[in-house]
């Protein structure tokens, strides 16, 4: 009767009685998936189960099981025994769309009847292949089961057809197409193996197969191939795994990759990495927000800043410069947050300054641990802050009722730090001024005395000259619901961001701009997110398809110049 099954399933059908609470039968003609493992050579293993069932008096063990004393020393837990199943017992209720069995869907497509998770499948046969490349990929998107659907949102008509417009047209419009340069960055947390198990209670909803390192590079590995962007901005780097993996995978794709560690006992850093076909590198400058010498400065985080050299063919020079970091994450300290952040902008406005006294084009990415709205998050946006009667736990909007009360400080940080309050460093500033004629070199002690009780009252004024826009808009115009970038068991927010310095003629661009930027940069499009009903339709993250708790930000850009 049952000649086609091993003699193992055939005794299983002979010695296993259970009481069913729910309609579900055990499907002896139903192919059995070749990935199961025998738990009777296998004493750790768990017994396969869809659904919880009752340990009535009818029910009694598996012979195969071995003897008891080897089963009951193989740590057995209820959880593991119904959720990590080995094979699939079928659901005859007809749950899933179109009125089909998933797995009479599954075996209709030709596609594996199982749940365990395998790293070298899922992540080619189960991901989304968003539209990545405006021209190669636009309408190619596919829609696979349990995927988040992410579309391209384009902002420039000419950016979906940049690739094919070389081939057209004049030897004029040619000449135009070498001149421009298109490019895409991601930013993208990856989520540090050390940090998630260092905070294993964000992560309760998620089947703990899926949060192994093992299963969990090859899926972001994946998702990096199919973004296929330009230039990597990675936060959560740990070493151990930059070393051995992540630096020599992304190397094989075409990959140049810079990396700055945490300075502390935290394993993970910042890395930027970016396509040598696309730049060659000016300078790499790594920033360490931590200083012995002041109390204020006493936490780990870094940032990265490369200055990069576009390959073009034209007789331009221009300069692309990419910072990276990831802002301390406490919601109460948001004084070290905005510490942070100006010796960061100090850094790019030391590396992206031109001969000229410009800025060359600026894009920052990262994980700034802050809230869309935020005084955070409205500094960098609108290059000014005045955070005189500030709360300290208010300044990254991350709790909606925070903690601290404690009223910022005025200055913030100590004048030892070097840094003005134009968040750009003191040398620079002095020099600046004395090139420009604004030091005052003869004035009289009334005179004097003004100007230092009005810089007294200008101390609470944080600025700098960048004008920055963000990619994306945060809201959804439709619904008006936020957007979210990342999400686990305690909260699902917008914290990630990608800043550039926009062109004069982008619709983002903001009133002199001309002043301060060599050109800019252009939004050509950008991949759209997600809220936080459509991440929990796939639980939330990290997920079978999506292995960081953060999603990828990822836009694409046309450098315009001045």
């Amino acid at each position: 009767r049952h000649s086609m099954l091993p003699r193992q399933m055939q005794r299983v059908g002979r010695d296993w009685i259970a009481h069913w609470n729910s309609p579900q039968v055990f499907p002896w003609n139903n192919p059995i998936s070749n990935c199961m493992r025998w738990v009777g050579h296998y004493p750790w293993g768990t017994f396969p189960l869809s659904v919880p069932f009752d340990f009535s008096a009818n029910w009694r063990w598996p012979l195969f099981f071995g003897p008891w004393r080897q089963f009951q020393n193989s740590n057995w837990q209820l959880d593991n025994f119904t959720h990590n199943c080995c094979f699939h017992l079928s659901n005859c209720n007809m749950k899933s769309e179109g009125g089909e069995p998933s797995t009479k869907k599954r075996r209709l497509s030709g596609q594996r009847d199982t749940v365990t998770p395998e790293p070298e499948t899922s992540s080619s046969d189960q991901k989304e292949a968003p539209c990545l490349s405006p021209a190669q990929n636009e309408g190619n998107c596919t829609s696979k089961r349990g995927a988040i659907q992410r579309h391209w949102e384009y902002f420039c008509q000419h950016s979906r057809t940049m690739k094919t417009s070389k081939n057209k047209a004049t030897d004029q419009s040619n000449r135009e197409s070498e001149a421009k340069f298109d490019f895409t960055v991601m930013s993208y947390n990856i989520l540090s193996q050390n940090l998630l198990e260092d905070n294993s209670h964000l992560y309760k909803h998620c089947h703990q197969p899926l949060l192994i390192w093992s299963y969990r590079f090859p899926n972001i590995l994946q998702e990096i191939k199919q973004l296929d962007a330009d230039v990597l901005c990675l936060q959560e780097v740990q070493e151990d795994h930059y070393r051995t993996e992540i630096k020599s995978s992304l190397e094989s794709l075409g990959y140049h990759c810079e990396y700055k560690m945490r300075t502390g006992r935290k394993p993970d850093g910042c890395a930027i990495c970016f396509k040598t076909s696309k730049f060659s590198l000016i300078s790499s400058s790594p920033v360490e927000f931590f200083r012995r010498d002041i109390p204020l400065l006493d936490r780990d985080n870094v940032g990265l800043v490369l200055l990069l050299q576009p390959r073009l063919h034209c007789k331009t020079s221009a300069a692309v410069c990419i910072a990276n970091t990831h802002l301390l994450y406490n919601p109460r300290r948001g004084d070290i947050k905005l510490t942070q952040l100006a010796m960061l902008l100090a850094e790019i406005a030391s590396v992206a300054c031109q001969k000229d006294g410009t800025f060359c084009p600026i894009i920052i990415c990262g994980d700034f641990n802050s809230v869309p709205g935020s005084p955070l998050y409205s500094f960098i946006k609108e290059g000014k802050l005045n955070y005189e009667g500030l709360p300290i736990g208010k300044v990254s909007g991350q709790e909606q009722f925070p903690r601290g009360q404690r009223i910022l400080s005025i200055p913030i940080w100590p004048q030892k730090l070097g840094i003005s309050q134009n968040c750009v460093y003191e040398i620079k500033q002095q020099q600046k001024e004395e090139n420009t004629g604004e030091k005052m070199t003869e004035a009289k002690l009334d005179d004097t005395e003004k100007i230092v009780v009005a810089s007294k009252k200008l101390s609470s004024k944080l600025q700098h000259h960048f004008k920055l826009s963000s990619v994306y808009s945060h809201y959804f115009p439709e619904t008006g619901k936020p957007e979210v970038t990342t999400c686990h068991s305690r909260s699902a927010v917008t914290v990630d961001y990608i800043f550039f310095s926009a062109a004069n003629d982008d619709t983002a661009a903001k009133p002199g701009t001309e002043d301060s930027l060599n050109g800019g940069l252009k939004l050509l499009g950008r991949l759209a997110l997600v809220s936080e009903q459509d991440l929990w339709t796939v639980n939330g993250l990290p997920n079978e398809n999506n292995s960081s708790d953060h999603l990828p930000l990822l836009a694409e850009f046309r450098l315009i110049e001045r």
